[in-house]
């Protein structure tokens, strides 16, 4: 990549034949929209989704291209390839990225190991980032005030009442 140039990305997407992540980006904030096409070589079933999409996000002739592209959508793109050497449909691979990337709010994370936990934190952060709202958007109210009604009887939680005394 040229110095002192900055990419935009506006689309990232996967190609199955030949096998390739493909990037629509502009470049300088210019009108005008390119294509850059990254061939994915030495991937199989067998290969780990994730390495791959850090090894591509950090490869120098790629880099500077796919900074604004994040890690989980690299990650989400080779899974679909992934899929598709498996024999999977797009469909299917689609529906098993979604349940792997679901967070399951009755689960217990206190009995993930180190790795599976990482992973639902950085969904959730993901997840988090995606919907806050910022200074800058169009819809942000500074100070927000919320009536609650209180006409129905409260509920206990099971957490207060160990010690015994009634609250």
């Amino acid at each position: 990549a040229r110095t002192g140039m900055t990419y935009v990305a506006k689309k990232c997407g996967v190609r199955f034949q030949p096998p390739s992540i493909v990037l629509i980006y502009t470049e300088d904030n210019k009108d005008k929209t390119r294509q850059r096409i990254m061939p994915v070589r030495n991937f199989s079933t067998s290969s780990d989704c994730g390495l791959a999409a850090e090894q591509l996000k950090n490869n120098p002739q790629h880099q500077a291209y796919l900074e604004g592209v994040s890690l989980r959508q690299l990650q989400k793109l080779y899974s679909l390839l992934k899929g598709h050497l498996g024999g999977e449909s797009l469909a299917e691979s689609l529906e098993k990225f979604r349940q792997e990337e679901t967070i399951d709010p009755e689960e217990d994370m206190n009995k993930l190991d180190d790795e599976e936990l990482a992973k639902r934190k950085s969904i959730m952060d993901e997840l988090f980032e995606k919907n806050r709202k910022k200074k800058d958007d169009p819809d942000f109210i500074y100070d927000i005030e919320v009536e609650f009604p209180q006409d129905e009887q409260l509920e206990s939680c099971g957490w207060d009442v160990e010690s015994g005394e009634d609250v």
